[in-house]
């Protein structure tokens, strides 16, 4: 994203320093920072990073202390702690729930990174990291922008809550009952999310709403230890050969879900939606060249942005069963396991999603086996946010004047349960403000992060916020549908 100084009133009278010439002048200090933060391996998967989950979640409330005169606490949950802060010193203005969150995903496979995972590197502009982009350095962001705006003016434009996770990265399992034990102390007129990333470097865009998803583990069981598959094969069902056909059996050739059922609750897109997403600038060989595959795949009668983000999907994300060291080992190993998850469109309700898909696998079983399933926490609904809303209008207005081009509307393939439960449990909306952008390799090795985009950011979240303080209070709530 481009920057274009000059506007006057960024510059202060005098000798004082702007909030934005303040990140400029201390740069050095906050990428510093980042990259303190970026070296506490806070996995959240993983309960062997239990003590940096809680390095991390201290870490970010001592930035918060920091960055002004926030009351800040670190609160339970049920699995790992969220990082709460507030400022509520501006009176008849409107109340912004800032959403990021501070766990990461498992670096592996190590051996596929160029630099060490915990270790930040800066090359050409970028810092190499895991979580630097998901979501450490977007959400560090308003952290900063608060800071510049409390130096500078002594004060923030809008009333500012602040909600940082670290279970994210695990669907969010303890969220609901945080949010509904803590709905008053949350209550905002809407959420900026700090997370949720841009669909292009090279073209600003506004995430106007996410697929949803449910994920289900199986196991299929055959005989009660592995069995040498000279003496034993061809008299026992083997495991993985039933694994295989069940797993076969989820699709049509065409790529689409066979399992019955699934696609009765989809709402079919408009003429007009799908118009939009045909007019965005996309060309399906250079993304194919970007993701090296020797060809696109999908159901038939449907682009790859309108398969990627507004159809519906079941994928199968791990497998595995047998011996798989190097060499061969003559087994028929005594069970094999699978790991399915559902991305889902607005109606799709993630349990009945599931209860489908349990019953086709138990329905197409192989004979000779058993089958074992279990369901994942971390479902969450499709969201999507009403197109006028005024706080993406103000995310509009803030990206045009930093980038000198008008954003499109875009949605996200990936899911965000936070969103969803905001506007189920609060009945707040979230507009989605990250400066991360979808190319990062979040969730892959050598994950990176523009460090122009870190800067822009922060420029961005000050403007968004002097915005917002013309807003008009609670005329937001409540405008979200699923």
């Amino acid at each position: 994203m481009v920057y274009r100084p000059g506007a006057e009133h960024r510059r202060r009278k005098g000798n004082v320093l702007s909030p934005e010439e303040l990140i400029d002048s201390h740069w050095d200090r906050i990428l510093a920072e980042l990259e303190d933060f970026l070296r506490i391996p806070s996995v959240s998967t993983d309960s062997a990073h239990r003590s940096d989950i809680e390095a991390a979640a201290a870490w970010v409330a001592e930035r918060l202390q920091a960055a002004g005169p926030f009351r800040v606490d670190v609160l339970p949950t049920s699995g790992h702690p969220a990082v709460y802060a507030e400022w509520l010193g501006a009176p008849g203005r409107p109340t912004i729930l800032v959403y990021g969150h501070y766990d990461v995903q498992p670096p592996d496979p190590i051996d596929r990174w160029r630099s060490a995972p915990f270790e930040p590197e800066v090359r050409g502009g970028r810092i190499y990291a895991r979580g630097c982009s998901d979501d450490k350095g977007p959400m560090l962001i308003p952290i900063k922008a608060a800071e510049a705006l409390f130096s500078a003016e002594g004060r923030l434009p809008v009333n500012v809550k602040l909600l940082f996770e670290g279970e994210e990265e695990i669907g969010s399992p303890s969220l609901e009952p945080f949010l509904t034990e803590h709905r008053e102390l949350l209550s905002a007129d809407f959420a900026l999310s700090a997370d949720g990333a841009m669909w292009r470097a090279d073209l600003p865009s506004i995430t106007v709403g996410s697929r949803g998803m449910a994920a289900l583990n199986l196991e299929i069981e055959g005989p009660g230890k592995d069995l040498h598959s000279g003496r034993h094969g061809g008299a026992v069902q083997n495991p993985l050969h039933a694994l295989a056909e069940l797993l076969a059996s989820l699709h049509h050739p065409d790529g689409s879900v066979a399992v019955e059922g699934f696609y009765d609750a989809v709402r079919e897109a408009s003429p007009a939606e799908r118009a939009a997403i045909a007019a965005l600038p996309w060309d399906d060989d250079a993304y194919r060249e970007e993701i090296g595959v020797p060809e696109l795949w999908g159901a038939a009668g449907f682009s790859t942005l309108e398969r990627q983000w507004i159809r519906p999907t079941l994928e199968v994300n791990g497998l595995g069963g047998g011996y798989a060291g190097e060499g061969s080992k003559t087994v028929i190993p005594a069970r094999a396991f699978a790991k399915l998850t559902c991305r889902l469109v607005p109606d799709q309700e993630p349990d009945r999603i599931l209860e489908l898909v349990d019953a086709h696998l138990h329905r197409r079983l192989p004979p000779g086996v058993r089958l074992r399933t279990h369901r994942l926490p971390g479902s969450a609904r499709a969201y999507r946010i009403l197109p006028d809303h005024p706080g993406l209008q103000i995310a509009r207005d803030v990206l045009r004047e930093l980038d000198g081009r008008n954003p499109v509307d875009v949605l996200i393939g990936g899911t965000l349960p936070v969103t969803e439960a905001f506007a189920r449990i609060l009945g707040t909306d979230t507009v989605f403000f990250s400066f991360s952008t979808a190319d990062e390799d979040f969730h892959a090795p050598n994950e990176f992060f523009r460090l122009d985009r870190f800067r822009d950011g922060m420029r961005a979240w000050i403007r968004y916020w002097e915005a917002a303080a013309a807003l008009e209070v609670g005329a937001m709530a409540g405008e979200a549908r699923r």
